[in-house]
């Protein structure tokens, strides 16, 4: 089974996803495959995890609940991260207006697998140039 992340640190995800059962089997496919996944259900938690814990990716849905969307939760995290990459995903690929996602971003239409989205967040990672901040 391939692992991604460096050789000494795992790539740190953090994943927005409000439907459990998706949020469940994702974080446990990629904490199999080696990443360390913080997962939350709102822009909100994202929000003060980004405050609080290293951040490697950004990989959330685009229809959350509450008062902020997956692109207006990516527009802050670029805020406070300026070379954060960023994945969203959606099972409506029309939901998401091109204009609206922060540059350089990426799109994964639902449904996914996991190792894949696997390759992607670690392709994601590799070509941001900020430097990987320390656990």
């Amino acid at each position: 089974m391939k692992s991604y992340g460096t050789n000494t640190e795992p790539v740190h995800v953090l994943f927005v996803e409000d439907e459990f059962l998706i949020s469940e089997w994702v974080t446990q496919a990629l904490s199999e495959l080696g990443f360390c996944v913080h997962a939350v259900g709102t822009a909100a938690e994202a929000l003060l995890a980004l405050r609080q814990d290293p951040v490697d990716i950004l990989f959330t849905d685009v229809n959350l609940p509450g008062d902020m969307d997956g692109a207006a939760l990516a527009r802050r995290a670029r805020e406070m991260q300026p070379d954060l990459p960023v994945v969203y995903a959606s099972a409506r690929t029309s939901m998401l207006n091109p204009a609206e996602r922060v540059p350089h971003s990426t799109f994964v239409p639902k449904p996914y697998e996991p190792s894949a989205v696997a390759r992607l967040l670690a392709a994601a990672v590799k070509a941001a140039p900020a430097e990987r901040v320390p656990a």
